[in-house]
């Protein structure tokens, strides 16, 4: 029979099975990763080595849909991450393939995508949401809870068949106000514009706190606001600081927002922290490993704690449901450094 062009056909457990001399049920318990090298195990290294080694003459690839059918588990973790530019939502994308490469989990990103949909579509083994704060979104998560491993960010929801994640801010804004007080006598805010409609609540309310116990004035010409993206933070920042009298000191409602004015100080040629200090919200791995290093409140630990809870609900989507929390506290660091 003529067999040119015909492509070869796909290895199976089967066939390393025949290559490794052994059955078909030590290549699949091989395989999944759980023989390790005791001898509670019942496969001896020597074997799990042939094994391996006729897998890897013969090309072997798993069938993941397959496996799927058969163990129930897709291993796939979907990420919700609605703005995948922030540097907070980077270093959840990096805690998590760090944490997952040596899980067997292969991870997915929803950038710009509406999880309340796509989750009906996608089947993996744990999902995690950045942001659940639409009207109805806790009564649709309780209801895909039913049928779906949920991880919620959020600092209001309760757990309902879903996991909730929270990062504590506490007092931590007010500190960083204090650190920046403390040495200088005006202090501009970058914030998102609808912030300033509610100016005693949230991030900016913060700001506007910090400023009455050092009994300074809030200015309106040293508050500059921006849409929700790094162009309009960039942009709202060269306007604060591109006056005949910028503040001295930023309090940016965002670690992204701090970046982008970090950036455009280096434009205006301004020195960071000479010519202005820069304090961010968010402690990002992204700010902590810039030039100069950002000053920010956050959360401790909170990346890699977060990838190892999410690796932990993957491997066991039947634990019960609970509340996880961070704590923040402020760092200091050079872009806006302690003066003594």
């Amino acid at each position: 029979m003529n067999t040119a062009g015909t492509a070869p056909r796909r290895a199976t457990i089967r066939t390393v099975a025949q290559a490794a001399g052994v059955s078909t049920a030590t290549v699949s318990y091989v395989l999944s990763g759980r023989s390790g090298n005791t001898e509670s195990s019942g496969v001896s290294s020597e074997t799990e080595l042939r094994v391996r080694e006729a897998a890897l003459g013969l090309g072997y690839r798993p069938n993941q849909a397959a496996r799927a059918i058969r163990t129930g588990k897709s291993n796939l973790m979907m990420l919700s991450l609605t703005m995948l530019s922030d540097p907070w939502s980077l270093s959840v994308s990096k805690a998590v393939g760090s944490a997952v490469a040596d899980a067997g989990i292969t991870p997915m990103i929803l950038a710009d995508t509406d999880w309340r949909t796509a989750i009906r579509r996608q089947g993996a083994d744990v999902v995690f949401i950045d942001a659940a704060d639409g009207e109805g979104d806790a009564e649709l998560l309780a209801e895909l809870a039913l049928s779906n491993r949920l991880v919620v960010f959020s600092e209001t929801l309760e757990p309902n068949g879903f996991d909730v994640v929270r990062s504590m801010a506490g007092k931590s804004m007010e500190q960083a106000m204090d650190h920046l007080t403390a040495s200088h006598s005006t202090v501009g805010c970058l914030t998102s514009a609808p912030s300033r409609k509610a100016p005693r609540q949230g991030r900016y309310g913060a700001y506007v706190r910090g400023l009455e116990r050092a009994g300074l004035e809030l200015r309106e010409d040293h508050v500059a606001t921006f849409d929700g993206d790094e162009f309009s933070a960039y942009e709202a920042a060269v306007t604060l600081l591109d006056q005949p009298d910028p503040p001295t000191a930023i309090f940016a409602t965002s670690d992204f927002v701090a970046i982008a004015a970090i950036h455009a100080a280096q434009r205006l040629r301004l020195d960071v922290p000479g010519d202005v200090a820069v304090v961010g919200v968010g402690n990002t791995l992204q700010g902590e490993a810039m030039a100069p290093s950002l000053t920010s409140v956050g959360p401790a630990g909170f990346f890699d704690g977060l990838a190892r809870f999410l690796v932990d609900r993957a491997h066991d989507p039947a634990a019960a449901v609970q509340v996880l929390e961070f704590p923040w506290q402020l760092f200091v660091r050079d872009s806006a450094p302690a003066v003594s």
